[in-house]
């Protein structure tokens, strides 16, 4: 009888880990048997607490037990919001520095997650399937989302994979409808204009490099660009998604409209790193693009200098839902008259007010005005 009520006793717990396990389809098509309610998540990179936030209440890192440094290196203004509303956040062991490919499989393996979130890269890593394989002979699920390499297709599948695989679809669900109808505001006016397009340069780190000009040809911004109706003067000058415009074509292409991207804080940073994102004042925004745009001989003949259409915008956009403020950031720069109605400024307030468990701050783009 004991015998008996034993084996019965290991079936009910089987049967009962079974129930609380569900499968599921990630970003990579991959089918994944994964906990019902994890409790113990590694994430392959910290600033994925961004999308976390979005699909969870009170701490979005609540679950997690690590991931890499990459938040407090590139985003110290963020990562100092998120510690001092949740202190603990800062004790989350680190795995690497800035990104899951620094990651090491033991070492994961040694925190027992019962769940591991990796992200999609534009340039597939050549230990991701090792990783990947490790893990899974060692009984731990991989998933994988894509918030930064093809965002007009993968965002809303992997905001609803996080929802559902973190118990919390109905928040992930008011996020998708927010985020929706921001973006379908811009493409429905985009595809019933009829006027020229205009042509403009996307220039990533203004300042950080001496030389000219570091670029977007496609995917990424490049797509959030064109999907807002911009003609990218890089779109098939390299074959990569990442690569350099030399001068002398950039002043050949004389664009419209000018962008760059920056996300320097006012603390801790050199002056030639533009200043935007969280704490950061719009004074700030503004005095550091002049400074560093002072120095920029070539870029300050461009047309776009001298008839005021030269912009900037936080560059960790690039890499999170929040991508969506960016859009409106460069169909409102581009077409002025046919968003004129759109604020930015106000649509990142709205995201922090209804999603986040942050207060607002900061500049998240700024212009430069007309050259004198």
């Amino acid at each position: 009888m004991r015998k008996f009520t034993q084996s019965l006793l290991v079936s009910c717990l089987l049967l009962s880990g079974l129930a609380q396990a569900r499968t599921v389809t990630d970003i990579s098509n991959r089918t994944v048997t994964v906990p019902d309610n994890p409790q113990r998540i590694v994430v392959g990179e910290s600033r994925m607490l961004y999308t976390l936030a979005l699909v969870q209440d009170g701490n979005p890192a609540q679950h997690v037990i690590g991931w890499p440094g990459d938040m407090a290196q590139l985003d110290a203004q963020s990562w100092a919001m998120y510690v001092k509303a949740f202190p603990e956040i800062a004790t989350i062991p680190l795995l690497g520095q800035n990104n899951y490919t620094q990651l090491n499989a033991e070492k994961v393996i040694a925190l027992k997650p019962d769940l591991v979130i990796l992200p999609v890269y534009a340039k597939k890593q050549t230990d991701r399937d090792q990783m990947e394989i490790t893990l899974t002979n060692a009984g731990i699920p991989v998933i994988y989302v894509d918030l930064r390499v093809d965002q007009l297709h993968n965002t809303i599948p992997s905001v609803k994979l996080l929802g559902d695989v973190l118990n919390h679809p109905q928040k992930a669900a008011r996020f998708i409808a927010f985020y929706q109808q921001h973006m379908d505001r811009v493409r429905e006016r985009i595809a019933a204009y009829q006027g020229k397009r205009q042509t403009v340069m996307l220039q990533l780190h203004l300042g950080r490099r001496e030389g000219c000009c570091t670029t977007v040809s496609h995917g990424n911004l490049a797509d959030l660009l064109a999907f807002a109706g911009g003609d990218n003067i890089a779109k098939g000058a390299f074959g990569s998604v990442y690569g350099d415009l030399n001068a002398e074509k950039v002043i050949m292409a004389n664009p419209d409209v000018y962008i760059t991207t920056g996300m320097a804080g006012p603390e801790g940073k050199r002056v030639s790193n533009l200043m935007l994102g969280p704490q950061v004042t719009q004074q700030e925004a503004e005095q550091s693009f002049r400074q560093i745009m002072d120095k920029q001989p070539v870029l300050s003949t461009l047309k776009a200098m001298r008839e005021g259409r030269a912009y900037s915008v936080w560059h960790n956009f690039y890499l999170s839902p929040y991508h969506m403020v960016a859009v409106e950031v460069f169909a409102k720069t581009l077409y002025p008259q046919l968003f004129k109605d759109v604020d930015p400024q106000e649509t990142m307030k709205e995201l922090y007010t209804q999603f986040l468990p942050v207060p607002f701050s900061g500049t998240y783009w700024s212009q430069l005005p007309p050259a004198k």
